[in-house]
């Protein structure tokens, strides 16, 4: 769902091909980029997103281990405090261990416990907790699945830190 959400922010496609006995090809499809061949400068975080504190616990709460590692290291270089766990029980055990959360960045698709079950219970453990959900799918697709409501706080993935830092602002300071 990553890949395909990129490849469609992007203005591609992709082609998925299989057969049985053969195998499957898949090609993606990326627009073609027409100017200057200049090299890319290195990317810079204005600092005007990097809105974090230290005083901020973000618990990262995701069951695939790579993103789990790119939004922990983005949520620290932006000044966060970051935490993270890789299930909801696991997230859930370590606030009844006592751990104080400021936000919940949670994926919503995952094995034993989906994202809002696990924000359901964290904020009867956490009253006051600001959640942010994430998902590959789109928001239309959670949202009329029954899995969050309309209006909840959601961030697509794929996402940059500027998307990431943004987004966290808008609710930490809502």
């Amino acid at each position: 769902s990553q890949v395909f959400g990129f490849v469609r922010q992007s203005g591609g496609h992709i082609k998925i091909y299989s057969e049985v006995g053969h195998g499957s090809t898949i090609k993606v499809y990326l627009p073609r980029a027409y100017g200057d061949d200049r090299q890319a400068s290195p990317r810079r975080i204005p600092a005007l997103a990097r809105g974090g504190s230290p005083a901020e616990i973000v618990m990262v709460v995701e069951d695939e281990e790579r993103v789990r590692n790119f939004s922990t290291e983005a949520l620290r270089e932006l000044g966060y405090t970051v935490i993270h766990a890789d299930s909801g029980p696991a997230a859930l055990a370590m606030i009844d261990a006592g751990q104080d959360v400021t936000l919940l960045f949670t994926d919503i698709v995952m094995p034993e416990m989906n994202g809002r079950q696990l924000a359901d219970e964290a904020m009867k453990r956490l009253p006051g907790l600001k959640v942010v959900y994430t998902t590959g799918y789109t928001r239309n697709a959670v949202v009329h699945n029954g899995v969050i409501d309309p209006g909840t706080n959601f961030l697509a993935k794929p996402f940059g830190i500027d998307q990431l830092a943004a987004k966290l602002r808008e609710v930490l300071d809502g």
